[in-house]
């Protein structure tokens, strides 16, 4: 204890210097015990940083969901949207805005299971080219006309060549819709997954009207199919429509001769991502086919999903392809990436309807999404003859 403090204690008068080292270890005193506090709450904080990255990655990832997820099951469940008014969605995944009529943008999970069956589909949009618009519609430019070149010698006056033309394709988006329903009951019990029954229901819908359409749409309200465009002879062809080639005999194939004319037809620079498409039908008969050796033509994959090719091209299994028919275009051979584009919006509304059809709750889901040959050039057909 110093000598001013002992005086301090004792009651004697402090001489000024006395004075100012009793004010000086007072001053030191709280110091130390304000640093001694700081030091307690940050070794507090570091524990619980510790503790916190020591956490998995997958249930932090559900802690900034689960609020979504909850809020969109309470609205399909009761239609109390009090808990989507106050989230908001994140916008890699989907748009925060909530529809003006009533229709809300489904929840993160939702949305991305509903995109992973279509995806998965045997259905054009595997292999074709599929953008992502915020417009009404898409345009696709491209040039038809080459431009022109020549030779030139070191004294000639050098010659005009040709421009290219650009042209455009305008693919306009089309409302795809489904309604399906349940009863209120059912909504209530606690135990059934309605997220995963909606999408379901959703995504089987959707999947089967897209690949309808894009295969055989006319182009009224929906996607326009490739085969519903102008056909001609390939000896013929000309731009704007697709060409085909014989199979030679009708009703039938009776060999690989046709196939390989099929082949041949595209050109080189599409040949490169060519996919054969066809349905099941049409596969089963094409898979018996034998060149002059007795070898099929048909090869299953080397490895676990890897496609079964054709003439070492892939084919896609589209039930939407017609049959074998005098007159029909059952096999299709083109690089769809080039040849067909389908443009969509990528956000998905549901609104639910508890009044329509009671006792039951309608789910009103729609998506935008628009098809279209984008390059005639890079998809060919083979037309069974008609006689």
């Amino acid at each position: 204890m110093s000598t001013a403090e002992a005086k301090a204690r004792a009651g004697e008068d402090l001489s000024p210097a006395d004075d100012l080292k009793h004010a000086i270890a007072g001053f030191m005193t709280e110091i130390k015990s304000k640093l001694q506090e700081q030091d307690d709450r940050m070794t507090k904080l570091d524990r619980k940083t510790m503790f916190a990255a020591k956490r998995p990655a997958l249930a932090q990832a559900t802690d900034i969901e689960a609020p979504h997820q909850k809020a969109f099951g309470a609205y399909l469940r009761s239609g109390d949207d009090d808990g989507l008014r106050g989230l908001e969605i994140e916008g890699k995944a989907m748009s925060t805005a909530v529809a003006a009529d009533g229709g809300y943008l489904v929840a993160p999970q939702t949305a991305a299971t509903v995109q992973n069956v279509l995806m998965s589909a045997a259905s054009i949009r595997a292999i074709a080219n599929v953008v992502n618009v915020d417009a009404t519609s898409y345009d696709v430019l491209f040039a038809r006309a080459d431009i022109g070149a020549g030779w030139a010698s070191e004294t000639a006056a050098m010659a005009e060549t040709d421009t290219p033309v650009i042209e455009r394709i305008t693919i306009p988006l089309h409302e795809l819709s489904a309604l399906p329903k349940t009863s209120q009951r059912l909504l209530d019990d606690s135990a059934f997954d309605i997220e995963g029954w909606l999408a379901g229901r959703i995504a089987d819908k959707f999947a089967r009207s897209e690949a309808a359409a894009f295969v055989n749409g006319d182009g009224a309200d929906k996607p326009r199919g490739f085969l519903t465009y102008t056909n001609m002879d390939n000896d013929s062809w000309s731009w704007g429509g697709l060409g085909w080639v014989p199979s030679g005999a009708a009703t039938a194939l009776l060999n690989g001769d046709a196939i390989v004319d099929l082949v041949y037809a595209l050109g080189a620079e599409y040949r490169a991502g060519a996919t054969f498409v066809m349905n099941s039908k049409t596969t089963g008969v094409v898979r018996k086919l034998k060149d002059a050796d007795g070898r099929y033509l048909w090869s299953d994959g080397l490895a676990a999903g890897e496609p079964a090719r054709l003439m070492g091209y892939p084919v896609l299994v589209a039930e939407d392809m017609p049959d074998i028919a005098a007159g029909a275009f059952p096999i299709a051979f083109g690089n769809f990436a080039a040849g067909y584009t389908i443009a969509e919006r990528p956000d998905l509304r549901v609104l639910r309807d508890p009044f329509s059809a009671k006792p039951h709750v309608l789910f009103y889901a729609t998506k935008r999404v628009g098809g279209a040959v984008s390059d005639f050039a890079a998809i060919k057909l083979m037309q069974i003859a008609a006689f």
